[in-house]
This record gives C-alpha cells, structure tokens and sequence, in this order.
C-alpha cells in the first residue's frame, strides 16, 4: 500500500511549519492511508468508515506510535517528544497521556510526509505487521 508514497519528493520548507500544523497534516495524512488500505474491502460504506474511524482514533494511534518507537531515530523521537509537550489539554474522555502520544505520532507523519516519503512509507509498512 506505499505506492502512492514513493512517489512524493521532498518539501524543503518543513522547518518553518510548527509541530501543531505538522500534526494537523499528520492526521489528514493517516486518515488517507487508512482509506487507502480499505478502498478495495467488499464492504458497506459504513463499514468502511466505521473501520477507518477505528483506525484513526487517538488510542489507535498511540499505539501506533508505540510499535514505531524502537525504530525512530534520534531527530524522530525528539520530534515526538516536542509535539506530545505542545498538547496541554485533551478532548473529553481521552486520557491526557493518550492524546499527547496521539499527537506525537501525528506530527511524525505529518514531517515524514513533507521530508521523506520513502521512510515514511517504510514506517506505514512496518505498522501492518502489528
């Protein structure tokens, strides 16, 4: 499913957008993926939504980020790390900790997308072993 990934180039401009906007992105970025991954599924357009949904959510996506940790770089996690210090507050019930982690995971797509596709789609690939 990278396919539509390894045909990017790289942005240079990346370093001048915030982990917030990074994130923003991240999330749209994942949402397509998911779709992408579900788009040939025999299925109702509900179903295929609510899976997605699933998918997206902010759980799903911590841990996420927690398979993917051990493979991050140094720059990677620090990325992380900044975006889950920017959250403050988390939607109502959704655990703090979740959410900041959910972050995270959305800014390091977001950067991969805009920085390097090859890794990110490295990473998306990884992700469909859990």
């Amino acid at each position: 499913m990278k396919n539509w990934l390894n045909k990017l180039e790289p942005t240079k401009t990346t370093f001048e957008i915030g982990v917030i906007q990074l994130a923003w992105l991240g999330d749209s970025v994942w949402e397509l993926h998911q779709r992408m991954r579900h788009i040939k599924m025999p299925a109702k357009s509900k179903d295929l939504h609510l899976s997605v949904v699933n998918n997206v959510k902010a759980y799903s996506q911590a841990e996420s980020l927690m398979f993917l940790e051990p493979l991050l770089n140094d720059f990677e996690l620090d990325l992380v790390r900044r975006a889950r210090n920017k959250t403050k507050r988390s939607p109502k019930g959704i655990q703090p900790s979740v959410y900041a982690k959910s972050t995270g995971f959305e800014t390091l797509i977001g950067w991969l997308f805009l920085n390097n596709p090859k890794r990110l789609s490295d990473l998306f690939d990884h992700l469909e072993l859990k």
